[in-house]
């Protein structure tokens, strides 16, 4: 998971890296709360922003509220800017680079470093490869002094100390957060010591159940960026949902009978508006959440649902089905094929919802095609 620069500098902080004080921006008409002279930055997840215009100085002399217009309605590689960062103007006196990542071939952690900063890495990598330097170091002790000393006086920065200090508290970030990337590109040294000019941070989303509240956060900040409030994720399910074009919805408890379903139809003179299976073995929950997305798809004018009770009892199918049915209605023909487990209590519950079910397949088929409009 990709964080905006705001967001990873938050992680910095809580960790004792140096930021910019500075405040975000989701409409140019809100406040700037930073003195001039200050930096405008276009909040997206893809790089080469200064490149495409989407850092701008505010002077003071310069209308702030321009700026604010100018990248609000810019596209940055494809991507809207629903956000901008306004930090205070560093005192700069040299830029570096600086990461920690993982070495693909051994997933070990790597400490990346260039007195090259400011500018994409991939340059610095492609034009002087010499003014990187890299170092593995051991996961559980972290980097030693020797190392953090000799990456200093590679990129040339005297105090050892602060240096340490950064560095460690970088990996710490990393760590705690199960991050797959932190990068500071530039960080600078200013008069008042070192500080991070900006931020990219990657989380790796095979860890989240580590970090579920951190990264649900996250989700839920970059989807109201994106005009979506009280986002909720969508549950984990069994289901196979596959749009097509027709009118006819399908629902079915196994792939194959799914498959078989398809082509009766298309036999009977129909065409399937989707298919959706089940999923294996599955409840009265699964049943109620597949219709509820079949039956949402305005081109549906008849459901057919297709049941083979092996390990699927059909009592729990049906009462998933008149559960939605008296939750959320049904206004279109509904046929169903039930067999197998529990059939008679399953078509019984059906019986008293007055919705039909038949024992011949072919019969649910018809029944389904023709009262879509079919032939």
């Amino acid at each position: 998971m990709k964080l905006y620069e705001f967001e990873g500098k938050r992680i910095f902080k809580e960790h004792g890296i140096p930021v910019p004080k500075g405040n975000v921006l989701t409409s140019a008409k809100d406040n700037v709360e930073v003195d001039a002279p200050a930096v405008i930055k276009a909040q997206v997840l893809t790089g080469g922003r200064g490149k495409a215009g989407g850092i701008k100085i505010w002077d003071g002399e310069n209308n702030a509220a321009d700026l604010l217009n100018d990248i609000f309605s810019q596209e940055l590689k494809g991507e809207p800017v629903r956000a901008v960062l306004v930090e205070e103007k560093a005192d700069i006196l040299q830029e570096y680079y600086l990461s920690i990542t993982f070495k693909g071939s051994t997933a070990t952690p790597l400490i990346v470093a260039s007195a090259a900063g400011g500018v994409e890495i991939e340059n610095v990598a492609a034009e002087t490869p010499e003014k990187i330097i890299t170092m593995e170091f051991n996961a559980i002790t972290g980097p030693t002094d020797y190392q953090i000393r000799y990456m200093a006086n590679k990129i040339g920065y005297e105090n050892f100390k602060e240096f340490k200090m950064l560095i460690n508290n970088l990996y710490t970030a990393f760590k705690s957060s199960d991050a797959t990337l932190v990068e500071i590109n530039p960080l600078v040294s200013t008069p008042n010591g070192l500080v991070a000019l900006d931020a990219k941070v990657v989380l790796d989303d095979n860890a989240r159940f580590r970090h579920e509240d951190m990264h649900l956060k996250f989700i839920k900040e970059q989807k109201s960026l994106e005009g979506i409030e009280n986002y909720v994720e969508p549950k984990e399910d069994t289901i196979t949902y596959v749009p097509l074009s027709g009118d006819v919805g399908l629902i079915s408890d196994g792939a194959g009978t799914g498959m078989l379903s398809l082509d009766l139809i298309k036999d009977a003179g129909g065409e399937a508006a989707n298919f959706c299976e089940l999923g294996g073995i599955t409840n009265a929950q699964t049943m109620y959440d597949s219709l509820d997305r079949v039956a949402n798809n305005k081109n549906v004018k008849s459901i057919l649902i297709v049941l083979i009770g092996g390990f699927n009892r059909m009592d729990d199918m049906a009462n998933g089905i008149v559960r939605y049915k008296e939750e959320k209605g049904l206004n279109i023909p509904v046929a169903i094929r039930m067999c197998g487990t529990k059939e008679e209590e399953g078509k019984e519950i059906m019986k008293q919802a007055n919705i039909p079910t038949f024992n011949n397949l072919l019969e649910a088929v018809n029944y389904a095609v023709t009262n879509a409009g079919g032939e």
